[in-house]
């Protein structure tokens, strides 16, 4: 089982009612992400995402189908974020924090964030996000997919990390461009998407895990006051 940045949903649907929720993250590197949405100005994605890109853009499409790449204001990383931490064990919140000079149109809107403590093992969450939706072919759609999972506990509670895996096995979870997509529970933003892992040669469909963000809303709501 090999973790690495959560890439999009493999073995999920298209979710054309979750397109308003979050937008694209397009580095020069070619690699994508996933950007949720917290006001018309502010989104809220993974730190692996921008902080070691020289260049990137929020993307969406107009709807005319036409690309839209705008350059964000302000970033802001989170002050606990370990770019070595998947690989030394260590702690890291994988968030960052985007603040963008004009709003985004009229059919995109904010998602609530829930001030739930956390989740028992069990519990059906919502996991969505832009990016592959077959590993295999690396083949992407450009549309939000989403999967209901099933929370874990494999290592125990966690008070900033959500695991979840597939409930029925069947292989269905995180992948390639869904870093920074929103994790749901009865509709409203819990946690982000931050990582994946496969089974053997997969990077997919074994484990998802996700920041969780009740411990972080005071970061982020500093964020949003200090933008407006």
């Amino acid at each position: 089982m090999l973790p690495t940045p959560a890439m999009s949903i493999v073995k999920g649907s298209e979710s054309p009612e979750l397109a308003k929720y979050a937008v694209m993250v397009l580095d020069d590197h070619g690699e994508m992400c996933s950007a949720t949405i917290l006001s018309q100005t502010v989104l809220l994605t993974a730190a692996h995402c921008v902080a070691h890109a020289s260049d990137w853009r929020v993307h969406w499409r107009d709807t005319d189908g036409k690309p839209i790449l705008i350059k964000p204001e302000l970033v802001t990383v989170h002050p606990l974020y370990d770019p070595s931490a998947i690989a030394k064990r260590r702690k890291s919140i994988d968030l960052a924090l985007i603040k963008l000079s004009d709003p985004l149109p009229d059919r995109f809107f904010p998602v609530e964030v829930s001030d739930l403590s956390g989740l028992t093992a069990g519990e059906m969450v919502t996991v969505a996000g832009f990016g592959f939706s077959q590993e295999k072919n690396r083949k992407t759609l450009g549309k939000i997919r989403s999967v209901d999972l099933n929370v874990v506990q494999p290592y125990g509670e966690s008070k900033f990390i959500l695991w979840l895996r597939d409930a029925f096995s069947g292989g269905a979870g995180g992948c390639q461009g869904d870093s920074g997509g929103p994790i749901l529970y009865k509709n409203k933003l819990i946690a982000v998407v931050s990582w994946s892992s496969g089974e053997g040669r997969s990077n997919c469909g074994y484990y998802t895990q996700g920041v969780i963000l009740l411990p972080e809303l005071d970061w982020i709501n500093r964020f949003i006051q200090n933008s407006n």
